[in-house]
């Protein structure tokens, strides 16, 4: 049988992020981006090979950027697609797996859209454009809660009333599974272990951030949880603060629902913490130049993310390894050298040349001799949602 093309697409409420994937190949036949959607100056990036092109497409929706993608797909494909993966969000408790789209899964989607109401509208509304575009194509849409569909109870439930959870879904859920799964997946093929019979400790860290303890190819701790802010610093988000501080600033400052809900997502993190920026590498760069903001920044945030991979040990009966993914875990020797720094316990240490060196899209180990694993593992979240579409397919 013929390798298979798989378009990818992921759906924000004013972006359309894609690529285009061959179950034969590890680079994407094509990949880019649209964004600043609805907006006069909306915009459509797109790479083929070496080649990297952009098209205007003012005021454009995300129906509009798709049939502009279109004849490119079916050039990069040469008219050969075999299925689109949409990426979506939230899952809540209705799926533990991808899942061919048809209207009682469309349905389900929408009914999860009050745990992810910035989220899921967009996902539908990609999905729902494509499915005008390509009518006869099988579409797959690929949760982000799904893998975490396997935490126990005691770790995904709240010490909330029962019928906040049993009536209104509110519960720990996790996301970046996507992510998660295919690292654990690769670190295992990495380290000459059974997916089946491994156990890992996981950061993703990007703008947004995560850890997870995987057990044996499924996720047995996460820490976002009822919705992605619960967790670590992030690029923007604050992760767990005190659950009173909502009462707090509205007393104090008589700030609104909507302002401490701005605050927390859009203005903390490395940017409220540093007051400069949340790209990790400007906070390197100027951290190195003296700037104290971006160095408390740095600091809070490894010290938060080794708490948590010390709290996610919990749920290991053993520890195989730590990976290191997503653009600061791949990219970043400090805050890999830091965060272990607070990880004596866990016997933990990096050996200095193979951490400095493993960057920029390299795997490999870092860790020193006679220590436990730690791996750097690019993601590749695009072609995960392509492999979950195409074992679909069969």
């Amino acid at each position: 049988m013929p390798a298979r093309n798989i378009l990818v697409i992921n759906c924000g409420s004013s972006s359309i992020k894609f690529a285009l994937v061959n179950e034969a190949h590890s680079q994407f036949a094509l990949s880019g981006l649209a964004e600043r959607l609805g907006h006069h100056d909306a915009v459509l990036h797109w790479q083929r090979g070496g080649e990297r092109d952009s098209l205007m497409i003012p005021s454009g929706d995300h129906r509009t950027a798709l049939a502009q993608l279109l004849p490119l797909v079916q050039a990069a494909a040469g008219g050969k697609l075999h299925g689109i993966g949409h990426r979506v969000v939230h899952g809540g408790e209705h799926f533990t797996t991808a899942r061919r789209l048809d209207p009682a899964v469309m349905q389900a989607i929408r009914a999860t859209i009050p745990l992810a109401p910035l989220h899921n509208p967009a996902n539908l509304q990609g999905i729902e454009a494509a499915l005008k575009l390509f009518p006869d194509l099988p579409h797959v849409a690929v949760f982000d809660t799904a893998f975490h569909q396997t935490l126990p109870e005691h770790a995904y439930r709240y010490a909330l009333a029962e019928s906040l959870y049993r009536e209104h879904g509110v519960r720990r859920y996790g996301f970046h599974g996507t992510s998660h799964r295919f690292v654990s997946q690769r670190g295992a093929e990495l380290a000459g272990l059974s997916v089946g019979d491994s156990s890992w400790l996981v950061a993703h860290l990007g703008n947004g951030c995560s850890t997870c303890a995987v057990v044996n190819g499924q996720s047995r701790d996460t820490s976002m949880g009822l919705t992605p802010l619960e967790g670590l610093v992030m690029g923007t988000r604050s992760g767990d603060v005190d659950p009173n501080l909502h009462g707090h600033l509205a007393r104090v400052l008589g700030w609104s629902l909507e302002r401490i809900d701005t605050l927390l997502n859009k203005e903390s993190g490395l940017l409220g913490l540093s007051g400069l920026s949340n790209d990790m590498r400007s906070l390197e760069q100027a951290r190195a130049q003296g700037h104290a903001g971006a160095a408390i920044a740095i600091e809070v945030f490894c010290y938060r993310l080794a708490k948590s991979l010390a709290a996610m040990s919990c749920a290991l009966p053993h520890l195989d390894g730590l990976i290191f993914t997503g653009g600061i875990g791949e990219n970043s020797p400090l805050v890999r050298s830091k965060t272990l720094a607070h990880l004596s316990l866990l016997n933990l240490a990096l050996d200095k040349h193979a951490n400095a060196r493993t960057i920029g899209g390299v795997a490999g180990a870092i860790h020193a001799p006679g220590h436990p694993r730690v791996l750097v593992v690019p993601t590749n979240e695009e072609r995960q949602i392509a492999l979950d579409t195409l074992a679909l397919l069969h």
